[in-house]
This record gives structure tokens, sequence and C-alpha cells, in this order.
């Protein structure tokens, strides 16, 4: 059997070359080196394209880091502080979740945990110094989360107590539907999210892909590329969907 691929719609932005002249897609190195670490082979995914055309041919979808979703889709405005990411790529990504398998697992970081509540009709917390006073949870800080026991969060990461790194300045509000909060760092900020039906669809607040050494890291890729290869095995078996 041939390695699982994942899917990542690419952020878009100014070429820093040129960014007066045009836009690049870009997707952040470590999230692809963690990927083909665990076994996977990562597939860097255009604004554009059908979300039936891209998931035909991937096994698993990573939503990563980005920057802001409009606080409009959550009937709020905007915070001072707000750095709204592109349009084009929440709706890109939003085509892709309402078409997505069932059984296709599901790895929201950061920007992709708040994709995965939002969609789902939940809210965010616009700028988290405002209700903690403190601006830990940005530049990489590294924290400590308390992960709810015989969840598949910590099934994935293999302990309940973790360690990352921390680059947010918003977080889970109100939980979306279908969703649970399993994880929290010291202060009560939300740092995961899962499904409640069963369902292997994850969103972490963290940076895993920025602690490749540390074993919980570690686990969470390779679990998710494993899932991936069993829905692989799956889709080949039924010989279609």
């Amino acid at each position: 059997m041939s390695k699982p691929v994942i899917g990542i719609v690419c952020s878009i932005g100014p070429d820093p070359v040129m960014p007066e002249e045009r836009e690049v897609f870009f997707v952040g190195k470590p999230y692809v080196d963690r990927l083909i670490e665990a076994g996977a082979i990562p597939l860097l995914i255009p604004h554009g394209i059908h979300p039936r055309e891209s998931l035909d041919l991937i096994d698993g979808w990573m939503i990563i880091g980005g920057n802001d979703i409009d606080p409009a889709r959550f009937g709020q405005d905007v915070h001072p502080e707000t750095k709204m990411e592109s349009t084009e790529r929440f709706e890109a990504e939003k085509k892709v979740y309402d078409a997505v398998p069932k059984d296709m697992p599901v790895l929201g970081i950061c920007y992709g945990c708040q994709f995965l509540n939002v969609v789902n009709g939940g809210d965010l917390v616009q700028h988290v110094p405002d209700v903690v006073g403190h601006g830990g949870h940005a530049g990489g800080t590294m924290q400590d989360y308390s992960v709810a026991a015989g969840s598949t969060t910590a099934s994935a990461l293999g302990s309940t107590s973790v360690q990352g790194k921390s680059y947010h300045h918003q977080a889970v509000g109100q939980v979306g539907d279908g969703l649970k909060v399993v994880a929290r760092s010291e202060d009560g900020t939300v740092e995961a999210i899962e499904a409640t039906d069963g369902r292997w669809i994850l969103g972490i607040q963290w940076h895993p892909e920025r602690t490749p050494a540390d074993p919980a890291s570690r686990s969470l890729f390779n679990e998710f590329v494993r899932k991936a290869t069993e829905y692989k095995e799956n889709k080949a078996s039924c010989g279609t969907w």
C-alpha cells in the first residue's frame, strides 16, 4: 500500500520578492516536514479547485495556522487587534469541509482549530489578553496543557498532560455544534476541541509542528497519518465511495 496523501489548503499573500505585482500560495515548511516524517505525502491545494476534485485525491486533511477569521462569520464586530485571514482561503476550506467524507481524518492547528469551531456555529474570543489579562499565548511561549482523559485527542497525543508552543491571540469561545472542549491551558483558555460523534476531527490550538522532538507532537502526527492510512485502505477495498 502506498503512502496516504494529506491535503493542505494553501494560504495566500503578497509575494515577498515583488509584493506590489503578485500574490503567492504558501504553506509553512514545518507542517510539511511533520507529515513527511510521519509517513505521508503532503498535497498543497490552491484556491479555486472544486472540493470534490481535491477530496478524491487525498486521504486526510490538515487545516494549518493563519491569521484571524473575519468575526462577521460569527456575528461580532472587528476587534482592534484583528489581522484578517484572506476571504479566499476561508471560502476554499469551507467548501472542502462541507464535502469531506465522514470517515476522513481532519486535523486543525491554531487557525484550523478556530475554523472548525466557527464553521460549526461557534464563536471566538477575539483577543485572549482581554480575558486572561496577559499576552502569554503569543510569541511561541511554551505552555502546559491538560487534556481530557479518554478523549480522542489524549489518545492521539499519548498523554493527558502535554506542552506546546503557543502563537495565538484568539481562541475558541462558545463551542460549535457537534464539538467538545478536550484541553485547556492553565488559565482556562481552550486549547483543543474534537468531534462528539466519533469522527476523527481534532482541533489543536497550539503548534505541535513547531516541537518535532516532543513525543506527544510526534504521536499526534503519527496517529493522524495512521488514520489516513486506514481511510486509504478502506477506500481501496470499496473501490470507490
